[in-house]
């Protein structure tokens, strides 16, 4: 099993700094080149605003130098106003070819959010879009805990689906976290402990303002070291990049899997002069 490390998304202010990952002074354009020298994949958030076309992909495919693995986020058509047109599945199908021409694809990733219940209206909904996204890896994380159950992940299993592991606060509503494994691929999201915040109404940075602790890390390395054997691939991604918290935890995380004998994808070094101390 090959375990890919990275964080939801890699444009962020929060991570300039000395001690963090960008230098002061580095432009945006910069952020990918930079971030693939670190980090095996990022979950590329961009896309649940708006599909971003050939060309973009083609760049970020050249600025990754071909170091890191893309997981691909559905656009909010299909996940939070659930009206997707034609016209946005081919655009969402065709558009990140050039990632895979590189070899950097991974899953696409589907984030419901936590109104979207276990209803008949929406199991029909999701059994479309499986039916549309036939043939490519599809994760699909629900924060509502009324899908979280073996009868459901059976299901899954029979469609090809994956099931998104999330990592939430220990509050009412959101299912518990567990590391269960559907398909050939793992996907674990860390989304942060913030219980005080995450049902506060504030701000997405506010909900994952969480810095793991060491313990946390070493007990999730326990869980993902226990499904080696049962799949081939798992892909596991910080949410809690608010101050950079994330930066301090994947060091912590891939020290905890190595002392596992659990291998992590590492990309090749980065020339000197663009070192940083991650």
């Amino acid at each position: 099993m090959k375990v890919h490390i990275g964080t939801g998304g890699f444009a962020n202010e929060d991570w300039i700094g000395e001690e963090l990952l960008y230098p002061p002074g580095t432009k945006s354009a910069q952020f990918l080149e930079i971030y693939a020298q670190h980090f095996g994949a990022v979950e590329l958030n961009s896309s649940f605003y708006g599909i971003p076309g050939l060309k973009a992909f083609e760049g970020m495919a050249r600025k990754s130098g071909g170091r890191t693995r893309f997981a691909v986020k559905l656009n909010k058509v299909f996940t939070h106003d659930r009206t997707p047109q034609d016209s946005d599945f081919d655009r969402m199908l065709q558009s990140p070819q050039p990632l895979r021409e590189a070899g950097l694809m991974g899953p696409y990733l589907a984030q419901f959010p936590y109104s979207f219940g276990r209803t008949a209206a929406n199991r029909s909904y999701l059994g479309g879009l499986a039916e549309r996204f036939a043939g490519h890896e599809l994760a699909i994380e629900f924060r509502h805990q009324s899908w979280d159950n073996p009868q459901v992940r059976d299901a899954m299993r029979e469609l090809g689906l994956i099931w998104v592991s999330p990592d939430y606060p220990p509050v009412s509503g959101l299912p518990d976290p567990t590391l269960h494994v559907t398909a050939e691929v793992a996907y674990l999201r860390l989304h942060g402990r913030n219980s005080g915040n995450w049902w506060s109404g504030e701000s997405a940075a506010a909900r994952h303002d969480y810095r793991y602790s060491s313990a946390e890390m070493a007990e999730w390395a326990e869980k993902i070291a226990f499904i080696e054997g049962e799949t081939e691939e798992c892909y596991v991604f910080f949410e809690n990049t608010t101050l950079g918290h994330a930066l301090h935890n994947i060091p912590m995380l891939r020290e905890a899997l190595n002392a596992r004998g659990v291998p992590v994808t590492v990309p090749e070094p980065a020339p000197p002069e663009q070192e940083s101390l991650l």
